[in-house]
């Protein structure tokens, strides 16, 4: 099988910002992700350069450390920006075009999402987020721009903070975390979650050391403003813990359960891409009657200095009558190695490690390899099943910047054959 990988030149962006309210320089990288951090502790964080090197690569707004010590007026805000863009070619055989079509070689501006962030009042604050992005995840072809975030945060207390309005559910490390943070270049169990959805969240930090949290939400999709979509309720929960954690060291183990129910309005669907966002679906079960799903997961992340094992596994239980309950399921495992030394910050706020910032003029090169497999059949519903491996070179070259190149194979079963199809993605990425 043949395959082609083409290169493209990165895109110069730039960002003017002017308004009559205090600005904040956003953070290249924080161990806390929230604008206000929920509580404090006295263990140390896998903490992030202080000082942003001389990168041999242009940083375009290089990073600027906060003074915590800094008066804070009673209006922030800060503005961010994320441009993701993408070029992926594709190889098939014959068996894989039958199942599939003929998949177009595609550039796509993966995500252009700009965010405003910041907090209002004084000893009492309320954060806030408002987001739009173009393409962004799961987000239809004919729909060019959407609004991804607009959310209050409220404070309950020291360790607990209230969240309302449009944002992520809680489940699925691969949804909680960005993904501009992951080592893998897209994230596979996407048929098992959405991306955003209006509601109420609720986050809280447990331990001394903010070693724990617990969050939990309810949303309705008929909340949104935006959406024509009327299911009933959605609730999630998660639980995350550090069972191992020597910060000095960069080294802990993190794992995690979560659950969630999702309501259905007479019918359900699961689909998936084969760790892309281009082309057609390659599972996909069509819709079928049922009246609710559960899903349930598993997550683990081993991290030793700059090594690093991220492991997921859902399982998805349809409540169908009239399929008997099909069971659907998902797992990946992903190794990362950052061959200059870094590490990835843990972020104790929401559990989970957050993206790479070099220490070096020359950035930080990180090696990933992953495997995952999806099975959308059971029970008489035949969406499909897939297997996939995975290598990539990621390199961050700034505190903004990070380039990358993977190459994936995919074994695709379905329609009673196996077709095989090779992708190879080149990716650019700027955050500020």
């Amino acid at each position: 099988m043949r395959a082609r990988l083409r290169s493209i030149s990165p895109v110069i962006m730039a960002i003017a910002l002017a308004g009559g309210f205090q600005t904040s320089v956003a953070r290249a990288q924080s161990t806390e992700s929230l604008y206000e951090p929920v509580g404090h502790h006295s263990g140390g964080d896998v903490h992030a350069v202080d000082e942003t090197p001389n990168y041999v690569f242009p940083d375009f707004a290089p990073a600027k450390p906060a003074d915590p010590n800094k008066e804070q007026p009673f209006f922030k805000i800060r503005f961010g920006l994320v441009m993701i863009g993408d070029w992926t070619d594709f190889a098939q055989d014959t068996v894989s075009e039958d199942q599939v079509g003929r998949l177009k070689d595609e550039f796509q501006v993966r995500a252009a999402r700009l965010n405003i962030t910041g907090s209002i009042g004084g000893d009492y604050r309320v954060s806030y987020q408002l987001s739009g992005e173009y393409k962004g995840f799961d987000t239809a072809p004919e729909q060019k721009w959407k609004l991804t975030d607009a959310s209050l945060t409220f404070p309950l207390g020291s360790r607990t903070i209230m969240t309302v309005g449009k944002t992520k559910e809680t489940f699925s490390y691969e949804m909680v975390g960005d993904s501009a943070n992951l080592p893998h270049s897209e994230r596979v169990l996407t048929p098992f979650f959405v991306s955003r959805n209006f509601g109420v969240r609720f986050v809280q930090v447990l331990g001394v050391n903010k070693a724990a949290t617990f969050s939990a939400g309810a949303y309705k999709d008929s909340w949104d403003f935006s959406s024509s979509s009327d299911r009933g309720w959605d609730y999630s929960a998660r639980m995350t813990g550090l069972i191992w954690d020597r910060p000095d060291h960069n080294e802990f183990l993190h794992v995690g359960v979560a659950y969630r129910h999702a309501a259905a309005d007479g019918t359900v669907r699961y689909s998936g891409r084969a760790e892309t966002n281009v082309g057609d679906v390659v599972i996909d079960t069509g819709k079928f009657s049922a009246q609710s799903s559960d899903g349930f997961a598993g997550e683990a992340l081993l991290n030793v200095g700059p090594v690093s094992f991220l492991g997921e596994y859902i399982l998805n239980r349809t409540n169908s009558r009239e399929f008997r309950d099909p069971v659907f399921h998902g797992w990946y495992v992903t190794g990362s190695w950052i061959l200059s030394g870094e590490t990835r910050p843990y972020d104790r706020n929401v559990g989970y490690a957050r993206r790479v910032i070099p220490k070096g003029r020359w950035g930080a090169p990180e090696l990933v390899a992953r495997y995952s497999e999806m099975d959308l059949d059971d029970n008489g519903i035949e969406g499909g099943r897939f297997k996939k491996t995975m290598l990539g070179l990621n390199w961050w070259a700034t505190t903004r910047w990070k380039f990358g190149a993977t190459w994936g194979h995919t074994w695709l079963d379905r329609y009673g054959e196996r077709g095989e199809s090779d992708t190879f993605l080149t990716r650019i990425q700027w955050v500020y």
